[in-house]
């Protein structure tokens, strides 16, 4: 039954929600052209595992000094480059190198057409170590400035050619160092057009060798081109626009990994997120496997156990009463043992799961219908009467109970199922726009008494339903409960993407929770809307291939930047979502090429998997274009069979023709291929 009014949206502002879904553009045929990316970024030119997490932004300011967690002084140093004169510089065009290979070249301009021209990237050199160079270009005479934002007290020393006494800042020639009172800054000589300036930043203090700026820059990009983002035995092949965001995630999310005390840590990001965040954790684990990383998803599988207390809690990034942590570190477990093929790791872990598990159900309120007692929901919500950690545990239990020796978490999930599905049915919301939904902050919660600027958006928390839609597989897509959410997605669409999903209320939007909502699309057979929203998403990406938690719509008066960036839960969903659209595990069934469409076709490019992990054993997919028609190739390792084995019967505008090599009837819109086939391919004609 549908609750009062006080506890919704005012109806005029849901129905312009509604009709700015409505309107919103659809994603073009190419789809990927960065329309929606922030006005502020940053990224980072690190190397992978780098304990130097060395940053740039949007103006080509050099971002120093962030001691790894939220604070009020984020950059302590910033080292900002300019031309001495009337007019300011303005950044008129940053790029990288290539998608995976993080040299950043920023260009300025200035009325009256001077301009000039950083390139930024960092060397290791043998007998050095690691230092950040920027190499300065003009396009005619010039006195290059250096401003540097910072407390602390700076010197020049004419003897060493260093700033500060510690080798901040190397220079091969002379600066006058003035004191702004808020900065100091460096005017440099006089630089002839076109004549590189090398400006070094030692991230160790440490004495440099000689260098040539052409030299350097060449041996960066040698050392980058030979790097893969696949480890060896995994590779892809996906169409050049897909394929520029694959690489680029991977290089993201391998620089911000690090060991933190002996322990390999794969981190959220290079600033407020330097650390272990149990829920990201896991979709970046997952991700490291589809890359091929299946020792290093290991030990981080390992680090996060390290955070559980003796009552069997988790409590890392999430806090304390993030009670889902710790059914996630189950899920987790649970999803790396089926990747690996090897469940050596769940029977060494099992205490530690029958803890968390013992944990969770300690945490069940029975003045609260049995869920999991009132925590902190995330994701716009903080603490209070919520539903995200009751999901998210029937998520854990659900995946472990079917593993040997945890059949008691059975009756653990059907209880809890049970709490859920009557506390579901009192809580439904009708929205303004004629439907039912389920919200995550449920009604006794003060929240709801709060003015209406300040109350829950009913978009609010919505991230772990769509979670335990996929990958939690809790749900039947008929259940009103998934209908429900989707019909909400849809109806705060703006910008091609779900808005006001998290912490930024209004006029703000968090940029991967349309990841999370475009895999429930795609799980549920919508999709089209999974690659509007997918495409939305890579969109909301910085023209350096990285996105920021959450961000201002264009045009807002309202919102501002939150969170980290590069930020890689996105750049983790970005890989997941692409191996997804090619085969994606529903249970124990398994879905072949479920995300392409026809804009995908369009490139006539192969899409091509080596070896990626499924609960099945690795796969083999080849889908590639031949005249007027696409065939697939298929072949799957040593592994359990899935239950069902499917394919789209249409495919684009293609109709699925043949299967040769197994067995295969139409069903509707699938095809029903023998799943115990290791092997067969399939064709579609125009």
């Amino acid at each position: 039954m549908p609750h009062s009014s006080s506890l919704q949206l005012n109806r005029r502002e849901c129905l312009q929600l509604t009709a700015a879904a409505n309107l919103a553009p659809a994603a073009t045929s190419s789809g990927i052209d960065f329309r929606y990316a922030p006005l502020q970024h940053q990224a980072t030119y690190c190397f992978p595992d780098d304990p130097h997490k060395s940053l740039i932004d949007h103006r080509g300011r050099l971002l120093y000094g962030n001691p790894g967690r939220k604070s009020a002084d984020l950059y302590p140093t910033v080292v900002e480059f300019s031309l001495q004169g009337m007019e300011e510089s303005r950044a008129v065009h940053q790029a990288l190198d290539a998608p995976d290979v993080p040299i950043i070249t920023t260009r300025f301009e200035r009325p009256g057409g001077a301009a000039f021209e950083l390139t930024t990237f960092a060397t290791n050199r043998t007998g050095e170590g690691r230092v950040d160079n920027v190499i300065l270009k003009t396009t005619g005479p010039a006195i290059p400035l250096l401003t540097i934002h910072t407390r602390a007290r700076l010197q020049w020393d004419a003897q060493t050619g260093t700033l500060d006494g510690v080798r901040f800042l190397v220079l091969d020639r002379k600066p006058n160092v003035r004191d702004l009172g808020h900065a100091w800054q460096l005017v440099l000589p006089r630089t002839a057009a076109g004549t590189p300036l090398l400006l070094r930043f030692p991230q160790q203090a440490q004495p440099l060798l000689p260098a040539e700026p052409g030299e350097l820059l060449a041996g960066a990009r040698a050392w980058w081109k030979a790097w893969s983002p696949f480890a060896p035995g995994v590779d892809w092949q996906l169409p050049k626009p897909y394929d520029n965001f694959l690489r680029a995630c991977a290089r993201n999310i391998l620089q911000a990994r690090e060991a933190r005390q002996g322990q390999l840590t794969f981190q959220v990001g290079p600033t407020c997120y330097r650390g272990l965040w149990v829920v990201d954790g896991h979709f970046i684990l997952e991700s490291a496997r589809y890359l091929g990383y299946d020792r290093d998803a290991l030990e981080g599988l390992r680090t996060t156990w390290t955070y559980q207390r003796p009552d069997g809690a988790l409590d890392a990034g999430g806090g304390p009463e993030h009670y889902k942590d710790a059914a996630i570190a189950i899920f987790s477990t649970v999803r790396q043992c089926e990747l690996s093929q090897d469940w050596s790791s769940f029977r060494e872990l099992s205490p530690a799961i029958a803890r968390a598990a013992a944990f969770l159900r300690s945490r069940q309120d029975p003045a609260h219908l049995g869920l999991i007692v009132p925590g902190f929901a995330d994701g716009g919500f903080t603490k209070g009467y919520e539903l995200t950690n009751t999901l998210w545990t029937l998520a854990g239990l659900r995946a472990a109970a079917a593993q040997p020796g945890m059949e008691p978490l059975a009756g653990f999930h059907r209880e809890l199922r049970a709490a859920f599905d009557k506390a579901a049915a009192a809580e439904m919301l009708r929205h303004p726009a004629g439907f039912d939904y389920l919200p995550m902050v449920m009604r006794e919660d003060p929240a709801w008494q709060r003015s209406e600027w300040d109350r829950p958006r009913p978009q609010a928390a919505q991230w772990a339903l769509s979670q335990a839609i996929f990958p939690g597989c809790e749900f039947q897509p008929t259940d009103p409960v998934v209908r429900g959410h989707i019909a909400l997605m849809q109806a705060c669409t703006r910008e091609d993407v779900p808005i006001e999903t998290g912490w930024l209320p209004h006029e703000g939007l968090w940029t991967y929770n349309a990841a999370f909502v475009a895999h429930a699309y795609l799980w549920a057979g919508e999709l089209a809307w999974a690659r509007r929203t997918f495409l939305g998403f890579l969109n909301h990406a910085s023209p350096l291939y990285c996105w920021r938690e959450e961000q201002p719509l264009r045009g807002s008066t309202l919102a501002g930047y939150v969170g980290d960036m590069p930020h890689n839960w996105a750049s983790a969903e970005c890989v997941l979502y692409l191996r997804h659209m090619l085969a994606l595990e529903d249970g124990r069934a398994l879905r072949l090429l479920a995300g392409i469409g026809e804009a995908d076709l369009a490139w006539r490019e192969p899409f091509r998997l080596r070896a990626t992990p499924t609960r099945f054993g690795p796969l083999h997919l080849e889908l590639a274009p031949e005249a007027r028609r696409w065939r697939l190739t298929y072949r799957r390792g040593a592994g359990p069979a899935p239950t069902a084995l499917r394919l789209p019967a249409l495919l684009g505008k293609a109709r699925f023709t043949a299967v040769q090599g197994a067995q295969a009837r139409p069903a509707g819109p699938f095809v029903e291929v023998d799943p115990s086939a290791g092997s067969f391919s399939a064709t579609w004609s125009l």
